[in-house]
């Protein structure tokens, strides 16, 4: 029995909260066949797989509560990540110890509707405007996979959704992809310094887990991937953190260890010269130099964001 096998087993083992999806193969075909019918011929819908738990089996935290920074220290390791976001002046944070077990935040951030995603399979923390049509909507966790990513549904269509890039690809909203808000993940103790102001998700979220524990262990710095991705790169370890950007239909990511160790970063992307800066608490700015505007960029593993990009140029420092 392989390395890879037994650490998959493991961590189905540490989510056995959750009520596994038993309904039969040929069931789940027709499901994803109904779904199918208003797919686009661009996403190949075979190629999305179960995750293991059913859907809302890894279920979404809707009525966020929030406790102050000193507070979240008392629970929240010096060492630990977080997802922060700064929007129309107010700070949020979202551990990932508390995100890996629910992967989704249905907010309101200012007012506005906000889903903050995370996807501990493919290190990448995302966050949306959930407003579709006009309407505010909900987003919860369809049990499914695409490139070993989350695969969000929303409660208005039930229509699926990747996380990486927010694109819905099934369902009747097919080709509609959200707008994505700017998020950083960043350390604890750098955070806490110098945002003390900020709102931290409270471990009180209704549901009885073991924050603080990482169901999936030694999965990050290991090579491995537990599913399968359609394009595959081993420049460089699949695990590598790198930010991910697009200009004009132009894909280009960077290391993490580069953009620490050499901001300010400048580069020209699609004709577009932009440059790359990292402050004291981790915030990562990716702007446009002529203009000052904002690129919002993804942060994600090598292996998820090539897999969705292949296109993609990597930063040669």
């Amino acid at each position: 029995m392989n390395k890879k096998y037994l650490i998959a087993i493991g961590i189905i083992l540490l989510l056995g909260l959750f009520i596994f999806d038993m309904t039969s193969k040929s069931q789940e075909s027709e499901k994803l066949e109904d779904k199918n019918s208003q797919n686009s011929n661009e996403f190949d819908i075979s190629k999305i797989v179960s995750g293991g738990p059913p859907k809302d089996g890894i279920p979404s935290i809707d009525d966020p509560k929030f406790v102050s920074m000193g507070e979240a220290d008392n629970w929240i390791e010096d060492n630990e990540l977080v997802l922060a976001i700064i929007y129309k002046g107010e700070k949020r944070v979202y551990p990932l110890q508390i995100l890996v077990w629910h992967e989704i935040v249905n907010d309101f951030i200012a007012g506005d509707p906000i889903v903050i995603t995370y996807c501990p399979l493919c290190g990448s923390g995302i966050a949306y405007e959930r407003i579709i049509n006009g309407e505010i909507v909900e987003f919860g966790t369809s049990g499914k996979l695409y490139n070993s990513n989350l695969i969000m549904y929303d409660r208005l269509t039930e229509s699926y959704w990747t996380q990486i890039d927010g694109i819905a690809v099934t369902g009747q909203l097919t080709g509609t992809e959200l707008k994505e808000i700017s998020i950083d993940t960043v350390v604890w103790r750098d955070w806490k310094v110098t945002h003390s102001d900020s709102q931290v998700l409270s471990q009180e979220t209704g549901f009885n887990r073991n924050y603080g524990n990482d169901p999936y262990g030694s999965y990050y710095e290991n090579s491995f991937t537990l599913f399968p991705v359609e394009n595959e790169d081993d420049s460089v370890h699949p695990k590598t953190v790198i930010f991910g950007i697009e200009i004009d239909g132009t894909y280009k990511a960077y290391k993490e260890e580069d953009v620490i160790a050499l901001q300010p970063i400048t580069d020209t992307v699609a004709e577009i010269k932009i440059k790359i800066t990292r402050d004291e608490s981790g915030i990562v700015k990716i702007i446009k130099v002529d203009s000052d505007e904002e690129i919002v960029k993804e942060r994600d593993f090598w292996f998820a964001w090539y897999a969705f990009h292949p296109e993609t140029q990597l930063y040669q420092a």
